[in-house]
């Protein structure tokens, strides 16, 4: 996709949050340079499992960027962001409030710099709240939010989930606020400073669940239409040991499944309360009656909302992800490495990999009018690798 063809984007971030954000930026047709300090760089580089010496992880989230080692601590290093700014129009950063400011390059500096630029500031808490400043990471986010107190068990601690939301709300959220001030300032001439908040990212999520709060009632953990309180919407454990999913909310997928497995055909099914137990208990006891291949052919036969769990080592082979294009392979240096496609990846995409530590410096500065001389000097200054 060309949608951002010409747009370039100076990307401080590292780890999950920022790089995800840039990847589908880069996804949609924007050119990133990665800017990574001269030590560890992105710490992600070095997270198990390596492939071909950097982190699988790694690979995935930054696929096609280039990579600049530069020491912004280093004054020369500073002073070289300073000119690279002028020649972009996006600068994504995901430090803690305040931390460019006393490198003397903070929001307004940059700015100052040039006036088109759109500058991006993710963080967990936000650049205001008496939180501003607070180290975190996703789990804490989403518990700040309220969006992990409203998750099950509801006898237990709330469980940790397998992914990330916090971290991809933000970076989408991030998205969404560039793409906006880009076409503001089609019109006004001027860039924008952005702060997005992963704290503020996920309370969208969990709409249909705040409902309840927002309409002047307490929702109670793990009891929700959606969080596990009612038996047509829940997990269950099959007669070979394995586990498939029940989605049946409307009334015609719920008397589908009912009919077809005597189950109760009652629209109470669909209402949390305390009959929810014993529904739950005649749920549990029909789906260990079938394997989960015979469920996945009962679902075929009755279009019901029951999809099996798939194990992490059946996606690749899985037929309905393997014609989306889910998961694609890509040849870096005649190595082979593994991706997965974002929504918006181009199907014929043609992947240059993830850059090593400092790639590209010589030619990201280059870029930016850097004479051989400058670039010599930031080299033997010792800010920028």
């Amino acid at each position: 996709m060309s949608a951002l063809g010409g747009v370039r984007v100076l990307d401080l971030t590292r780890l999950l949050p920022g790089p995800f954000a840039t990847l589908v930026l880069a996804d949609l047709g924007a050119s990133v340079d990665k800017v990574e300090d001269l030590g560890m760089g992105d710490y992600l580089r070095h997270t198990p499992p390596l492939v071909h010496d950097q982190s699988a992880a790694f690979h995935a989230l930054n696929r096609g960027k280039r990579s600049l080692g530069l020491d912004l601590k280093n004054p020369a290093g500073a002073d070289a962001f300073r000119k690279l700014v002028r020649s972009y129009d996006v600068v994504f950063e995901q430090f803690r409030p305040g931390v460019l400011a006393r490198l003397g390059l903070g929001h307004d500096a940059l700015l100052a710099e040039n006036p088109r630029l759109v500058v991006c500031a993710l963080t967990g808490y936000g650049q205001t709240g008496p939180l501003r400043d607070r180290a975190g990471h996703d789990l804490n986010y989403l518990a700040r939010a309220g969006v992990l107190g409203l998750q099950g068990p509801a006898d237990g601690p709330p469980a940790v989930p397998a992914f990330q939301l916090a971290d991809v709300s933000g970076g989408l959220w991030s998205v969404v606020a560039i793409l906006g001030a880009l076409m503001e300032r089609e019109r006004t001439g001027r860039g924008k400073i952005l702060d997005i908040a992963m704290v503020d990212s996920v309370i969208p999520f969990a709409t249909v669940a705040l409902s309840k709060l927002l309409g002047g009632e307490l929702p109670t953990r793990g009891g929700e239409l959606l969080t596990g309180g009612i038996a047509p919407y829940g997990t269950y454990e099959t007669r070979d040991g394995e586990f498939v999913t029940v989605g049946s909310l409307e009334p015609k997928f719920l008397l589908r499944l009912c009919e077809a497995t005597g189950l109760p055909a009652d629209l109470t099914s669909l209402m949390p309360g305390p009959h929810q137990a014993e529904l739950v208990a005649r749920y549990r006891e029909v789906f260990r009656s079938r394997t989960r291949a015979e469920w996945e052919a009962f679902n075929r036969e009755h279009d019901c909302c029951v999809e099996p769990v798939l194990r992490p080592e059946e996606l690749r082979d899985d037929a309905h992800l393997v014609a989306r294009g889910a998961f694609f392979d890509g040849d870096v240096d005649g190595r082979r490495v593994s991706y997965y496609r974002t929504p918006v990846t181009d199907a014929a995409i043609d992947a240059t990999g993830a850059p090593t530590h400092g790639q590209h410096s010589d030619a990201i500065l280059r870029g930016a009018d850097f004479t051989p001389e400058q670039i010599a000097a930031l080299r033997s200054a010792g800010a920028i690798r």
